[in-house]
């Protein structure tokens, strides 16, 4: 498109679009006989078969047919002095221009629409015959976004009129084409920026897709239409002002180009290159996983241009082309077999002629090393993928998988060079409670059910418990809905329908999960002064149902690991359809039914582990600074789903790509990359890969509860965290509890600008929901570095192919400054109290809030209650007296034994009510009047 020829031409001394025109018929360059295939260089090893077309000339941006056997180009030679379109069979014998333009104006930008027979090209006719005027090269190297062009639909052959698709003031080119429906995407100036939008193939419906402010343009479809790939440029500061400047005079410093990737809407967008050069010409790789594109990206010269490729996450850079000079507009034949290129590679010294190629793509080609240096988003994304992979089952805590990634992670601190900072070595081992074990006796009116019958929910308290039964329908009590309405069930046994009723208050899936849950059921009966309760799969029959209805299958008892965070202060089982049907079909009835119950469970443990590493202190012992500074992330994840039972993919691991395997293995680039770089930092930096966040950041309360030598919280100067740093979109990195320290922001800016990505400072103390909390609540400023939520969090399809490994790499960067700078400064950060804004990620939102902040390791020796990790600053815990450390055991009218109690309860109360509460401090109780505040819900 134009504005790439421009970099071509002016840096290699040609000249560009002057004025005039030629005749519409006879070839502008008439091609030679075909030649016999030329010898690619030698490590230009993906190429084979390689064949020069034109000869003589300025000839570029040749782009495919829709059927593999055209294609369509600009060219200028001999006397012209404008581009033109033409057609070329690059497999004929003799290829060919066949013209396309008048030669009216300057042309540029073509492309097939689907079946061939028509393109799409744009010009300058409209404003003139003649060739508008060169750019002012006074302000330096400029590119000319020439008003008069529009895009323009017409026949392939050149005849017919043309049918004009824009007509907006300014500058609209760089047109390519969807195959699927022949929508256009294209670059325009129409709304003051130079941005990416797209439109039917007539013209119409046009969406803008790009809106932050740079150059955005040479954009192209994937094959389905679902993605596009672009060139960008992001100024800030006085970039910036000057890019507003030239682009008043219709002009554009094109010099620092990068490459972008997002959804053929425009969302998403997601940088996929830093390479701080003139990037551009991205296309798509046939396996629509790779891009190939232009670039002097380490080039001797910044005339030095050559065909790059790089996954779409960023990894994997490779040099595909060596040839001195310019090596350029890569574009792949619809069937990946060909790929069309331009080139001055043939050229003889003296002359500045650019020539299309065609070559034979060889994909099983090995590169040479020099072609392929290994980057930090190489060795990110390999980690990540190994956390990844569905062979590890989705890392949950007790599982051979996450020993595995445990291993893979202790291994990658070793061969960085790091010293072990566990407990005789890289590993903290604590315990966590994964599941219950147990068994249950029912006996129903006089009748023992068989053991295959019943079975103790893993809430359940231990114990016994008799008396009569009360059908309670499904047990649920919400908005407009109460099944204990006008019920006694004090003293009883309550007997409740598994999942919600088929009714439009319980459509969406988060109703069914909030109202379906079976330990928030046993919550409702409890509360009513039932005893115990029993619940069967027996959906209620709809009334409008036909005749043929039939009850659906039975589900599956649900596992006894679906809440293993305490008991629920009730005896609780679960019956099959074939023991309770009958006697629920009895209490509808009203007969009287006496049971007992008798459950007795324990809690399984399974060992689990953090990873930590240090890297000392660099310097002479007389010039090191006490303390040392914690850089951490998870790398547990959800395994088969978690604890919720009412997960559809249970049976699918949940992979957590970006929860955490990001985090985790950016962790370790910058353990490398500060090992490597050998900085003289003056105080330790301890890495930590903690687990079992997914549980309730048991991992890093483990580590403040029982800290290593020199690690204790008055000893960590800072803590920076890595949670869900996996998906950087449009650049730009969230950055919570920035005001813990008075001394983050100022760094944070430094490290930012050294990563070349926009730090957005998300204001408020250091409470949330990853592991940077239990810190926070030990007095150490935090900083939790986090890229955004997605609709695949904490869902199977968190996949390793969605991350952004150009984005974790520069994440890597800016931590690793950050580190350096508090490794290195004077003194300890400035702790501050602040409030905290509401929660981002991993967070439940309930109806309103009481400001604590739960401790999910619990209280010690198996107390009820719900621990105290902190309180919220200015929240209505802190304002009634409540601290860290405080066990919460009653609220309202409600005993909490729990995180869920708690949550339960706030869910049914609303902001402003004020509620008695009673906690436990030092072992004894204290009754406080707390009234509730907003939501924590994001």
């Amino acid at each position: 498109m134009r504005p790439d020829r421009s970099i071509v031409f002016t840096l290699l001394l040609f000249s560009i679009c002057g004025c005039g025109s030629e005749p519409a018929a006879g070839p502008t360059a008439p091609a030679a006989p075909k030649p016999p295939p030329i010898a690619a260089h030698p490590d230009e090893v993906h190429l084979t078969d390689l064949r020069q077309l034109t000869f003589g000339g300025e000839n570029a941006e040749a782009y495919w047919s829709w059927g593999g056997d055209q294609l369509i180009l600009q060219a200028r030679g001999g006397q012209q002095a404008c581009d033109r379109i033409n057609r070329m069979a690059p497999f004929a014998a003799q290829p060919a221009f066949t013209p396309v333009s008048s030669g009216k104006g300057a042309t540029t930008c073509s492309f097939f629409l689907p079946g061939d027979r028509e393109v799409i090209y744009a010009s300058t006719h409209l404003g003139g015959d003649a060739c508008p005027p060169r750019p002012d090269h006074s302000k330096g190297y400029v590119w000319a976004l020439y008003p008069d062009y529009d895009i323009f639909r017409g026949n392939a052959d050149g005849t017919g009129p043309l049918a004009r698709l824009t007509d907006t003031p300014g500058y609209d080119a760089e047109g390519t084409v969807c195959g699927k429906d022949g929508s256009i995407v294209f670059t325009s100036v129409r709304d003051g920026d130079i941005d990416l939008y797209r439109m039917d193939a007539d013209g119409k419906n046009v969406r803008r897709l790009t809106n932050t402010p740079g150059y955005d343009g040479g954009a192209f479809f994937n094959a389905d239409c679902t993605k596009i790939v672009w060139r960008a440029s992001r100024p800030e500061g006085k970039d910036l002002e000057d890019y507003k400047a030239l682009l008043a005079q219709n002009l554009v410093r094109p010099t620092k180009l990068e490459l972008y990737v997002a959804n053929a809407d425009g969302s998403d967008p997601t940088q996929i290159t830093y390479l701080d050069a003139a990037s551009f010409a991205p296309y798509w790789h046939p396996s629509q996983k790779r891009i190939l594109f232009s670039s002097n990206y380490g080039a001797p010269s910044p005339r030095e241009f050559d065909v790059w490729a790089v996954d779409v996450t960023g990894a994997n850079l490779e040099r595909v082309t060596t040839a001195e000079g310019f090596d350029g507009f890569p574009m792949f034949s619809p069937d990946g077999q060909w790929l069309a290129f331009s080139s001055n590679r043939a050229t003889p010294p003296g002359q500045h002629d650019t020539n299309v190629f065609v070559a034979r793509w060889n994909e099983s080609a090995v590169a040479p090393a020099a072609n392929k240096p290994e980057r930090a988003a190489d060795r990110i994304m390999r980690l990540a993928s190994t956390l990844a992979d569905p062979a590890l089952e989705g890392r949950g805590v007790g599982t051979p998988g996450l020993e595995k990634a445990g291993t893979a992670i202790e291994a990658a601190f070793r061969d960085a060079g790091l010293t072990p900072a566990g407990a005789g070595g890289f590993r903290v081992p604590f315990e966590v409670a994964t599941s219950v074990s147990g068994d249950a006796h029912v006996t129903l009116g006089g009748k023992a059910v068989d053991a295959a019958d019943a079975k103790p929910l893993g809430f359940s308290e231990s114990g016994s418990t008799e008396g009569q039964l009360v059908f309670a329908g499904f047990g649920i009590v919400a908005d407009g809905w109460d099944d204990y309405a006008h019920l006694d069930v004090k003293g009883k046994i309550a007997v409740v329908r598994r999942f919600v009723p088929d009714a439009p208050a319980f459509a969406k899936m988060e109703d069914q999960r909030r109202h379906g849950d079976l330990r928030h059921k046993a919550f409702i009966a409890r509360e009513h002064g039932a005893k115990g309760i029993i619940v069967v799969d027996l959906p209620e029959k709809p009334k409008d149902a036909a005749k043929d209805w039939k009850m659906p299958d039975e589900a599956r008892f649900p596992a006894l690991d679906s809440d293993v965070a305490g008991d629920a202060g009730i005896v609780a089982v679960v019956t099959s359809r074939k023991a309770m049907e009958p006697v629920v079909e009895r209490l509808q009835k009203k007969e009287r039914i006496a049971a007992k119950i008798e459950t007795s469970l324990t809690p399984v443990t399974a060992p689990a582990f953090d990873v930590l590493a240090r890297w000392p202190a660099q310097v002479p012992d007389a010039q090191k600074l006490p303390g040392v500074v914690l850089v951490g992330a998870h790398y547990d994840h959800l395994g088969y789903g978690g604890r919720d039972s009412l997960a559809p993919d249970r049976h699918e691991p949940h992979l957590g790509a970006d929860d955490n395997a990001s985090g985790a293995a950016t962790l370790v680039e910058v353990a490398r990359a500060l090992a490597e770089s050998k900085a003289a930092l003056r105080r330790d930096v301890v890495f930590a890969a903690f687990s079992g966040e997914e549980m309730g950041a048991l991992g890093s309360t483990w580590l403040v509860r029982h800290p290593m030598p020199g690690m204790a919280p008055a000893d960590i100067v800072g803590m920076i965290n890595m949670d869900m740093v996996g998906r950087l979109r449009d650049n730009a990195l969230q950055v919570f509890a920035t005001d813990t320290a008075t001394e983050w922001p100022d760094m944070l800016d430094r490290a930012c600008a050294e990563a070349r990505i926009h730090c957005v400072h998300a204001a408020g103390g250091g409470f949330g929901a990853s592991d940077h909390s239990p810190f926070y609540a030990a007095d150490v400023p935090v900083l939790h570095l986090f890229t955004g939520t997605h609709s695949d969090y904490h869902k199977p399809s968190d996949t390793a192919d969605k991350l952004n490994a150009a984005g974790m790499a520069q994440i890597a960067v800016a931590a690793e400054r950050l580190a350096s700078d508090v490794a290195n400064h004077e003194g300890r950060l400035h702790l501050q109290h602040v409030a905290s804004p509401p929660p981002r990620g991993d967070v439940r939102g309930f109806g309103s809030s009481l400001g604590t902040v739960p401790d999910y390791a619990g209280p010690p020796k198996g107390q009820k209650g719900m621990l105290l990790a902190g309180v919220r600053p200015g929240g209505p815990a802190e304002k009634a007296g409540m601290k860290r450390g405080d066990i919460l055991v009653k609220l309202g009218d409600h005993a909490i034994d729990g995180v869920e109690d708690l949550m339960y309860v706030l869910m049914a109360n609303k902001p402003g009510t004020t509620l008695r509460a009673v906690y436990v401090r030092d072992g004894k109780q204290t009754t406080i009047d707390v009234t509730l505040g907003e939501s924590t819900r994001r």
